[in-house]
């Protein structure tokens, strides 16, 4: 193998790793000796050096990792503080209704309700703190039961489930009604 080539190889494996990496090991990858290896780690630490680069090359008893340079870290913490835009999707809001005007319900409840799996709108919503399991029903296979969370509460205004809008029994009716129509029309498909 080449030295560009066994940069390369060894960049994207400590890239890819995160963590340190034996030089042995990183030896075998390249089909080099660990001399040649730690001389390659070498060039390419003093490269990232030189090139005031964002990286660098750390030595852990016998491991190398890459990692971010000590005068980076201000600007990591600037994008790690930005919070992440939450994108509620029609489906992740149709279940997120569903959890809040049941709780405590099983994804079984959930998915009957809707007529579709909704395994991506509660991994979404545990992951953007709308929802939290609340336990278990106690009942065969012990399914999860979901609820919403204090951060649902302050994304929607409202400082309690008691102030959720009121379902009008009329609208509730049509909405059942097109949902068994959809579930229909995808069976019939």
């Amino acid at each position: 193998m080449d030295r560009m080539k066994a940069e390369a190889v060894l960049e994207a494996v400590l890239f890819t790793m995160g963590e340190s990496v034996e030089v042995s090991r990183l030896a075998e990858v390249i089909g080099e000796d660990i001399k040649t290896t730690n001389q390659i780690l070498e060039e390419m630490a003093a490269r990232y050096s030189q090139e005031d680069r964002g990286i660098a090359l750390t030595r852990l008893e016998g491991a190398v990792q890459l990692c971010t340079k000590a005068e980076m870290y201000e600007y990591l913490i600037q994008i790690a503080k930005t919070p992440r835009k939450m994108v509620l999707t029609d489906t992740v809001l149709e279940t997120l209704s569903i959890i809040a005007y049941r709780q405590p319900v099983t994804r079984v409840e959930i998915e009957r309700i809707r007529g579709v799996s909704c395994d991506h709108a509660i991994n979404k919503l545990l992951e953007y703190d709308l929802i939290t399991e609340l336990g278990r029903l106690d009942a065969p296979g012990r399914p999860l039961l979901f609820g919403t969370t204090e951060q649902f509460l302050r994304s929607f205004g409202v400082g309690s489930l008691e102030e959720l809008p009121k379902l009008n029994p009329v609208q509730l009716e049509e909405f059942k009604q097109q949902a068994e129509a959809e579930v229909q029309l995808q069976l019939d498909v």
